[in-house]
């Protein structure tokens, strides 16, 4: 460190799910160099090793309380490929519903609770739109966070019809869902949906959601915004007011495993994107870098089948419990941004094309996957057939290996599942804030976050930088899920 750069150490951040800390090298007012240390090591990898391969249904959803469903899905996911079993139709768009509930749950969370309430810090007091945001997002007093936890509670009611609890339910299983549903949940689950729709297109988007999942560039996201109410226009003339387009530009490379599978593919598909082309997911390229985790196995990266979760006593060089994931020796975005541009949505290439994978980018990712993805969930549920099987059975071999993909709300989520004689030989999760939030590998290379915090402005005297919190908010992390 030169004699002009100067230390800052942020954390614990408030308003984050588990423990995150970041060191900063700031020089000339703006960061020229961030690592991220994740300081909690929980081990559930380990916790699962001798186990039978079915109790991954029961263990893995406890990793996290706020996505347990996508953690039972990858399990479920893992199982089913271990069993060459596939999902009944009921099954499929039961898994569907609930996963989606979960996600929309959580991007509601994210923008109303985690996200818009930094703006009503006291240094923005000056900002023409600073009363309105006081007003709705002051630290779950405001009108919009209110009225986002009602609407999220109301949604949940369909993981209570059809998961029978959440979090932690035991419904997801590898042939399917373990419960039923009968026409008259189904009444009960679109009334749900309507609900939470009719909320959303009053007090988010303030009009219908086919509007919002039609803009198809900046420009028209610009003009749709011009003179409307909603919280969604309310962020749009903050970042434009604080420059957040030119905020938090990492590599701009997106990771999508792909969501939500249908009779003809999926809602969202699977792959990447990279030097803006869009190109396939080879599952067969990812890695995990151990070199500045506390971590043993630091001599090469490690394919997940191959992978070990074995802590350092002697380690001197990790600063991070979480791994370095690495997907063809790069690091990858990964998210509702990421789901969105892979998907191919004009607004979300566009944004990408223009401005990078920047703060305002991320939060329009997130509230545009929102409307797209409710919209459909109607549909699902409508297809429904309560007389038709919901599950189907197989039986698990002595032996094997498998893996399960599933896009969580904060994105690509992976469980890879070694058996033997009939137990659970190894077991390895790469969650999305493994990837968002690694730390440098061998090369040396940044994680996402880590190359997304390099240029932020840092003001004389801020000892919690406001554009840090922005930039590490708008990948809405989930610490309890990167160190598992």
């Amino acid at each position: 460190m030169s004699e002009n750069t100067t230390r800052l150490v942020v954390g614990p951040f408030n308003r984050v799910e588990g423990d995150l800390e970041v060191r900063l090298d700031i020089a000339d007012g703006a960061v020229r160099a961030a690592y991220v240390s994740s300081p909690l090591f929980r081990g559930f990898e380990r916790i699962l090793e001798g186990r039978d391969p079915r109790d991954a249904l029961v263990i893995a959803p406890r990793i996290c309380g706020i996505c347990s469903v996508s953690q039972s899905h990858a399990a479920a996911l893992a199982l089913a490929e271990l069993q060459g079993l596939a999902p009944t139709r009921n099954g499929r768009r039961a898994t569907n519903l609930m996963v989606a509930t979960e996600n929309v749950a959580d991007h509601l969370t994210h923008f109303h609770v985690f996200f818009m309430p930094d703006f009503a810090r006291a240094a923005y007091a000056g900002r023409p739109w600073f009363g309105a945001v006081e007003r709705g997002f002051k630290a779950a007093r405001g009108h919009s966070v209110t009225r986002a936890l009602a609407t999220r509670a109301s949604l949940l009611h369909v993981m209570g019809l059809l998961a029978g609890r959440w979090p932690h339910t035991l419904a997801l299983q590898p042939g399917g869902v373990s419960r039923s549903a009968d026409p008259r949940d189904q009444m009960r689950l679109l009334a749900t949906l309507s609900a939470a729709r009719a909320a959303l297109e009053e007090h988010l988007f303030a009009g219908p959601l086919e509007e919002v999942e039609a803009l198809s560039s900046v420009a028209e996201l610009e003009a749709w915004a011009h003179g409307r109410g909603g919280d969604f226009a309310l962020f749009l003339a903050i970042a434009a007011d604080l420059g957040l387009d030119r905020l938090g530009r990492a590599y701009d490379r997106f990771l999508s495993y792909g969501a939500y599978p249908g009779d003809e593919g999926r809602l969202y598909r699977a792959g990447t994107f990279a030097d803006g082309r869009p190109g396939p997911l080879q599952v067969e390229a990812i890695t995990e870098d151990h070199s500045f985790a506390r971590m043993e196995g630091r001599e090469a990266p490690h394919a997940p089948f191959e992978g070990s979760t074995f802590p350092d006593a002697a380690d001197e060089t990790g600063y991070t419990w979480c791994k370095a994931p690495r997907l063809a020796g790069l690091p990858f975005e990964t998210g509702a941004l990421a789901r969105q541009v892979v998907d191919g949505h004009p607004l979300a290439r566009d944004l990408v094309a223009r401005e990078g994978a920047s703060v305002r980018a991320r939060v329009v990712g997130r509230l545009l996957e929102t409307a797209r993805t409710l919209r459909v969930m109607a549909a699902w549920v409508r297809e429904l057939e309560p007389a038709a099987p919901w599950c189907a059975q197989g039986e698990l071999p002595a032996a094997g290996r498998a893996f399960g993909l599933t896009e969580a709300a904060r994105g690509a989520l992976g469980h890879w599942l070694v058996v033997e004689k009939g137990r659970i030989a190894r077991y390895q999760i790469i969650a999305p804030t493994t990837w968002n939030f690694s730390p440098r590998d061998a090369a040396g290379v940044p994680g996402p976050l880590e190359a997304a915090l390099v240029g932020a402005p840092v003001a004389l005297g801020e000892t919690t930088p406001v554009s840090v919190q922005h930039i590490v908010r708008a990948f809405d992390p989930c610490m309890v899920c990167t160190v598992h």
